[in-house]
Parts: structure tokens; sequence; C-alpha cells
């Protein structure tokens, strides 16, 4: 029942900031709608920004480095099982974007992976031309026209626009353990959070690092390339932006 509350407090905090980003009149240069960036919070959006840098930088950087360490072939297994506790919400997506193909191969990675792939440890359906792909409820909405939302830089989560704010919570409501009772399941969630994100860290180290050396306004850049990822996933285009950062895996 907390948890409940938690992520109903979620959806109203994105409501808020959809309400709020349409009664704010930016103007020019200060990060609103006519410079194009969309960022009418830009100044409490970069405190942030700079806050998680900090957090990331003491905690979150060393912890994907010391994970890093581990033979490859334990942290594929560990992303192979983080891919199956999330493909029941991958399927969900996959139905209300009306890809019914997708949705059946999403169906039938999951049940080949929980039962010939030991729940999940060893990825026999991609070795079976079942590819892993990923979809959130964000997507779908980007698809069904729901437009953005002003930019925001959520505490420790990132980049979070409304609609992938509340995205986010739905996706967390429409996955089979967020029901379970048992207070097992809510420590798998957890860490499948955890293991999630901290593994796609590992994956970007130098990118990030190389992103935060080169760029003029580091924030700047990765509200730009949040965007792009983003727009690049609801079009299901070719991945032209192979070596971004998968920004929207962080949520």
């Amino acid at each position: 029942m907390k948890a409940l509350f938690r992520v109903i407090g979620l959806l109203l905090m994105a409501v808020m900031l959809t309400l709020g980003g349409c009664a704010t009149s930016p103007t020019s240069g200060d990060g609103g709608l006519e410079d194009g960036t969309n960022d009418p919070w830009e100044p409490m959006n970069r405190r942030l920004f700079k806050i998680n840098q900090g957090i990331d930088k003491a905690i979150i950087k060393p912890a994907a480095q010391g994970y890093g360490k581990l033979p490859r072939n334990t942290r594929n297994s560990l992303r192979n099982v983080v891919r199956n506790l999330r493909e029941p919400v991958v399927f969900a997506n996959d139905v209300l974007q009306a890809k019914p193909i997708t949705a059946t191969k999403t169906a039938a990675r999951f049940v080949l992976n929980s039962t010939f792939g030991l729940a999940g440890l060893m990825d026999v359906a991609t070795q079976m031309g079942l590819e892993w792909h990923s979809e959130d409820f964000g997507q779908t909405l980007g698809v069904w026209g729901v437009p953005e939302g002003p930019y925001f830089y959520a505490p420790i989560l990132g980049p979070l626009p409304p609609r992938d704010l509340v995205g986010y919570v739905v996706d967390i409501i429409t996955n089979p353990l967020f029901w379970v009772g048992e207070p097992a399941a809510g420590y798998v969630q957890t860490g499948r959070m955890l293991i999630d994100g901290i593994d796609d860290r590992e994956r970007v180290l130098n990118t990030l690092d190389n992103l935060e050396e080169t760029s003029i306004d580091f924030y700047a850049t990765i509200r730009s390339l949040y965007r792009q990822n983003r727009n690049f996933l609801i079009r299901d285009g070719e991945d032209e932006f192979e070596n971004l950062p998968d920004f929207d895996q962080f949520q």
C-alpha cells in the first residue's frame, strides 16, 4: 500500500509539472519555448543536475566501475535476468502500440527465457532469433501523440519530462511484481532497478566521460541527446545514434 501511495504521488507530480509548464510563459533566452529548449525550469534543473553529478561521482560511477570488473559472463547473466523481469512491461507496451507481431515475440521471449533460460540467466530466445527490444509507457504516449512537456531533470532519476515521468510510474504499476504481496517481490523489483541502472552506467562510462570533457555545456548536451534518443525510440527508426548513452534505461 505504501508503494502505491508513492507512485500516486509521482503521478500527481507529473500532472503538476505539465500544468506548470503550460502556465509558464518563458521568454527567449530563458530556457523556454521560444529558444527551442522547452526548459522553463532550467535554473532548478541545472542545480539538480549538479547535485546528481556529485552523487554519480561519489557513488554511482565507482559502483559501475566495480561492476565492470566482474566477469563478462556474470554481467551478461545479470543483464539477462533484469531484462526478463521487465518483459511483461515491454509486452504490455507492444500491445498498446498496436504491434501484435512484436508483442508475440516478446511473449515468446519471456516464456523461453523463464523456462529453458533458467529464469532469464541465459538468453536462449536471442539465440533462436528473437532479439530483445525495449518499450516503455513514455514511448507509448509518444506514439499516441502526447507531447513531451517541459524538460525536467529529476533528482537521482535524471531526465524525466512529464510524459516520461508518467510513463515511468505506469511501468512500475504494470509490472506484475508490484502487485505481489510478498516482501520478497519488492526486494526483487528494487534489485532489478539497481542492477539495471548500474549495468547501464557501466556501459556508458567512457562515453559520458568523453562527453563531459568535450562539451562546452554538459547539461545542454545531455538534454539534447536525451531528446534525440527518446525521439528515435518513439519513431522506431534505425539506430543512427548507436554511440549515445541509453538514457531511457536510467529510469
